[in-house]
C-alpha cells in the first residue's frame, strides 16, 4: 500500500509541475495571475483525470483479462467496462479547454 502512495504522490506532484506550461501560456499572453490560476486549474483538470482513468483501467484489465482467459466470449463485456472510464478523461478535457478559453 505504501507504494502506490508513494506513486500517487509522484504523479500529483508531476500533474502540478505539468501544470505550470499553462500558467505559463497565459502569462507570456499579458495576462494576469487570475489567467495564470486558470492554467493550473486546466493542467489539474487534465492530469488528475488522467490518473484516475490510469489506476480504474489497470484494474479493470487485470480483472478482464482473467475473465476473457476463462470466458472468452466476455470479450465485449470487458471492453465496454475498459471504454467506461475513458469518459471521465474526456470530461476533464473538455473542463480544461473551456477554462483555457476564459484565459484569452
Amino acid at each position: 500500500m505504501s507504494k502506490l502512495v508513494k506513486v500517487l504522490g509522484v504523479l500529483a506532484l508531476l500533474g502540478v509541475v505539468f501544470s505550470a506550461a499553462f500558467a505559463q501560456g497565459a502569462a507570456a499572453s499579458g495576462g494576469s495571475i487570475g489567467a495564470g490560476l486558470l492554467g493550473v486549474g486546466a493542467g489539474l483538470a487534465i492530469g488528475l483525470a488522467g490518473i484516475g482513468v490510469g489506476i480504474a483501467q489497470g484494474y479493470i484489465g487485470s480483472a478482464g483479462l482473467g475473465t476473457i482467459t476463462e470466458k472468452p466470449e466476455a470479450f465485449g463485456q470487458v471492453l465496454i467496462f475498459l471504454v467506461i472510464p475513458e469518459t471521465i478523461i474526456i470530461f476533464g478535457f473538455v473542463i480544461a479547454f473551456f477554462l483555457y478559453g476564459k484565459m484569452g
